[in-house]
């Protein structure tokens, strides 16, 4: 089970920080990934990270200003979202694969995805 927490309504430029939580599965053995989806569009990747951490990968819209990391203690993954904009607007989701790589989660998504959290940014 994911569960993506932290959203929330911020105005453009400032940050905001998504945790998605894991359970019921050896949380290390799974590469993760965020994804969002704003109203009337289709479910767009956002961010991935490998098994270890070692590896992310980034949507060009977010490269520079979004960070994903994992804390495989705890079984969190997280998004650090800095210079909001009123597009990054969304419904925000994590999922989890334990055999796709980073570069095919975000072709092709998970095999695990958690419930989402709103995020809003105010112009």
């Amino acid at each position: 089970q994911l569960q993506a927490s932290g959203g929330g309504l911020v105005q453009a430029g400032g940050s905001l920080r998504l945790s998605c939580a894991a359970s019921g599965l050896i949380f290390s053995r799974f590469a993760l990934g965020w994804f969002r989806q704003a109203p009337e569009k289709e479910r767009e990747f956002v961010a991935a990270v490998s098994q270890s951490g070692s590896s992310t990968d980034y949507a060009d819209s977010v490269k520079g200003r979004f960070t994903i990391s994992r804390d495989n203690r705890r079984n969190t993954v997280y998004l650090q979202m800095n210079s909001l904009e009123p597009e990054d607007t969304a419904v925000y989701y994590c999922g989890a694969d334990e055999v796709k790589t980073i570069g095919d989660i975000q072709r092709y998504g998970t095999d695990y995805w958690g419930k989402g959290t709103l995020v809003t940014v105010s112009s």
